[in-house]
């Protein structure tokens, strides 16, 4: 019996060696500065479907924010020879021949968040996201109805494509010329630059925050200036959660995150070991709203799963 029973654990234990060494790994590559606390939930998404099936995750982010390093790294995790590719896409020029490299070599590739337009001609499998544009303008209409007749627009990344259809959208719908500007990913500079446009014109009565981080800096630049504007923001956070239920902002735009970070992994698992299955077609995460009326109900996941 001792030497049938070691024989079995044995066995066991090379089967689950070789599990382990035939375990799917997959690389998510996403673009910020380390500043935007939308991320995190993405990663933690991610890492919650790749422990649901069994596989591995690797994520990657250049600090900088720039797109040339972000590049490189879409090349090294290619040569990496992953299962699969999961990338943010705010800069086609940019990115697309990075990831256009890594389709060539046979890696399966998902876009995510920002880059819906580009992501098929790149030999990207679908993208995860909310259509940006469609976004914004939901905002903008929202905003016109509640009394806003000139908005103003905060973008934090100005390279990114995602970011300025969220502010064209909000033109789109509130009516009037795009008014945008670049406030950075630096919360002294979001307020500096907030504050001196809400000076220079007067009459503007409605801003768009594009981020929550520049949303809660948005609002001290607007009451440092004695400003009454109508502030909507983009994603959630606790902060952003705070400022809808004391009045201070009116809504914010919920992408769902995590489904960005989760569905991906999820979907390159099953178009690895079932014969490429797919879904007929991309997955929207958003655009929805959020507000007084529902901020109770997804506070405590603010930051966290949304």
């Amino acid at each position: 019996m001792n030497v049938l029973k070691k024989l079995m654990m044995a066995t066991a234990a090379v089967a689950i060696s070789a599990s382990a060494a035939m375990a799917e790994r997959y690389v998510m590559i996403t673009h910020t500065q380390g500043t935007d606390p939308f991320w995190p939930v993405v990663e933690k998404g991610g890492r919650d479907a790749a422990a649901a099936v069994g596989a591995t995750l690797e994520y990657n982010f250049d600090v900088s924010g720039d797109m040339a390093a972000m590049a490189k790294l879409i090349e090294a995790a290619a040569a990496s020879q992953p299962d699969g590719i999961i990338v943010s896409l705010p800069d086609a020029a940019a990115l697309g021949p990075a990831i256009k490299a890594a389709v060539a070599d046979g890696i399966p590739v998902i876009t995510m968040n920002s880059g819906l337009e580009s992501s098929a001609e790149l030999g990207a499998l679908m993208h995860v996201g909310q259509p940006e544009r469609l976004a914004g303008e939901k905002a903008g209409g929202r905003a016109k109805a509640e009394g806003v007749t000139k908005g103003l627009c905060l973008n934090q990344e100005a390279f990114n494509t995602a970011l300025v259809d969220r502010c064209t959208g909000y033109f789109d719908g509130l009516g009037g010329d795009l008014n945008m500007i670049d406030v950075s990913n630096d919360p002294a500079q979001i307020e500096t630059r907030t504050a001196a446009a809400l000076q220079a014109d007067e009459s503007i009565d409605g801003v768009l925050a594009v981020g929550p981080h520049v949303c809660e800096a948005a609002i001290k630049a607007i009451k440092d200036v004695g400003a009454k504007v109508h502030l909507a923001c983009f994603d959630l956070s606790p902060g952003v959660m705070d400022m809808i239920e004391n009045g201070d902002a009116a809504f914010t735009i919920d992408q769902q995150q995590r489904l960005q970070g989760y569905m991906p992994v999820i979907v390159l698992h099953l178009y690895n070991n079932h014969a490429g299955l797919l879904p007929g077609a991309n997955i929207p995460s958003g655009p929805g709203f959020v507000d007084k009326s529902n901020a109770a109900s997804v506070k405590a996941l603010a930051g966290v799963d949304r």
